[in-house]
């Protein structure tokens, strides 16, 4: 493993670290009204300061009620936040918002914490979610996989997201992110500058009568992380 993919991974996570800590959280506690566009700059300067950029493909629908994402590491949601400023309602684990620094930030950007070992989290989910579209009319965020994967491959999807999606009929659009492993990558602690690709895949209307949705889903992202994986790293 090369020494500079080892630094820039140390110059990457002090970047994130010091700009969501100094900066993001402060900044969205004295202008709660302006959040999203906060992180939205804010994110934007954080990958700035990595050498990142990001690319989008296809158009983000704004009558979903929900984004479902591949995720591969932090960098997944920095993107994705410095793409748009809608002021997504990410929803994270629990254990999170008891992080210094991103837990901070988990609780002032008012987002949805999932208890995954108390049997009445999926209750507590499915209540979120509605005050978050009906309320705050803000879209949800998620990940499916439900933890970081450790390649391009997709691990199974939680049903969690299914179960909620079905019963308040929702829409959701898919979003395939690739590269953001390679710009940061939590698992071996190695960094790179380089381009984050954001694919919006068309918007699936919830139909709980169809029972296949979800696995087809599944397999249309697989299909578009393999096509998209390949592609860029051939040109890399």
């Amino acid at each position: 493993m090369k020494i500079s993919a080892k630094i820039k991974f140390l110059w990457n996570a002090f970047v994130i670290a010091v700009n969501t800590g100094a900066v993001m959280i402060p900044a969205i506690m004295l202008f709660p009204k302006h959040k999203g566009a906060i992180m939205h700059n804010l994110n934007r300067v954080t990958l700035f300061l990595m050498g990142a950029k990001v690319v989008q493909e296809g158009a983000m629908d704004p009558e979903a009620d929900m984004y479902v994402m591949n995720h591969q590491g932090i960098i997944d949601i920095i993107g994705m936040e410095a793409l748009q400023d809608r002021h997504l309602m990410w929803v994270a684990k629990k254990e999170l918002f008891s992080m210094p620094i991103y837990g901070h930030l988990l609780r002032h950007g008012d987002m949805i914490s999932l208890d995954r070992g108390n049997k009445a989290g999926l209750i507590k989910l499915m209540k979120d979610v509605k005050v978050s579209l009906d309320e705050k009319h803000r879209a949800i965020a998620i990940f499916p996989e439900g933890t970081r994967a450790k390649d391009q491959k997709l691990l199974p999807f939680k049903q969690g997201t299914k179960i909620i999606a079905e019963k308040l009929k929702l829409k959701v659009q898919p979003v395939v992110i690739t590269g953001s492993k390679w710009i940061l990558n939590e698992h071996d602690r190695t960094a790179h500058g380089g381009t984050v690709h954001y694919k919006f895949l068309p918007t699936v209307a919830v139909d709980k009568n169809d029972k296949e949705w979800f696995d087809r889903l599944h397999d249309q992202m697989q299909q578009t992380i393999d096509n998209e994986y390949t592609n860029h790293h051939r040109s890399r």
